[in-house]
């Protein structure tokens, strides 16, 4: 193979793990903003220049706790739509719940996946080694 259609490969699955790296960001991201309303939070849009600018200043992907007088708020900043997720400790609690039971949901998910595999009979191929070697066909020169 050439040195160019090496480029030209690489090149290619390079941008093609940040779309993927990007598509998957952009999801969770969704998750979390959809956990939120569901949580109870609401969705606020600054006015002034003021709020503008504090909406910036949030560390984004993050639920910020904020204190103002003897209130407690939770925040999560989302400054590509001028607009930030509002809560009190109620909503976060629900929000952290939810988060809770989508993660153990996912591990079930998980859990039932690898299961199938296990019930596929893997071990009617005759193991990974195929006689070919401890490593099967990649395993290099040398016995190992």
């Amino acid at each position: 193979m050439t040195l160019a259609k090496r480029t030209f490969i690489s090149i290619g699955a390079a941008c093609a793990a940040l779309l993927i790296g990007c598509a998957s960001t952009q999801t969770t991201t969704q998750n979390r903003e959809s956990m939120l309303v569901a949580s109870g939070f609401k969705i606020i849009t600054p006015k002034t220049t003021a709020q503008k600018q504090k909406l910036q200043n949030l560390p984004p992907g993050k639920v910020t706790m904020i204190q103002k007088g003897a209130k407690t708020y939770y925040i999560f900043p989302d400054p590509a739509h001028n607009q930030a997720y509002v809560g009190r400790p109620k909503e976060y609690q629900t929000y952290l719940q939810m988060r809770a039971d989508n993660k153990l949901a996912k591990e079930s998910l998980e859990t039932a996946e690898m299961s199938q595999d296990a019930s596929m009979q893997w071990s009617v191929w005759g193991g990974w080694d195929a006689g070919v070697g401890s490593f099967g066909p990649m395993a290099g020169p040398g016995s190992f």
